[in-house]
């Protein structure tokens, strides 16, 4: 096992704080724009990030700068997208020490030209995905 992924409820969250946890502890709810990663420090070792969340790639690349210099190892997470949304955060992948970015594969049907899924190996799109 290599992670522990949101153990509580975010509101419920601080009893962590305690906790020596044997496996890192992901924060994925208690993470939403970045402004909560300094709060997090002692509950969490390791913090899901997702585009959706912190608005954009923009602010994702902020928040994995800010994550990292406060010693939080990163995670790259989706919510249920098409690929369209999802390149962008592959895009930081090499950031990341986990990336979740499954988001297309829960649809019934993505875009044309989308992310390509072979083996757990996530790669980029088609041109034809941008337009």
């Amino acid at each position: 096992m290599e992670l522990i992924y949101q153990p509580r409820p975010a509101e419920a969250d601080e009893i962590l704080r305690a906790y020596d946890s044997p496996v890192p502890l992901g924060a994925d709810e208690s993470v939403r724009d970045g402004s909560e990663l300094t709060s997090l420090a002692g509950r969490y070792q390791i913090v899901n990030i997702k585009l959706d969340k912190t608005g954009g790639l923009t602010r994702a690349i902020a928040v994995v700068q800010e994550a990292r210099r406060l010693g939080f190892e990163v995670m790259l997470g989706c919510m249920v997208a098409t690929s369209l949304a999802m390149a962008p955060a592959l895009m930081l992948a090499g950031h990341a020490r986990f990336v979740d970015l499954d988001g297309p594969l829960l649809l019934a049907r993505d875009r044309p030209g989308g992310l390509h899924y072979n083996d757990g190996v996530v790669s980029m799109p088609d041109t034809g995905l941008w337009g």
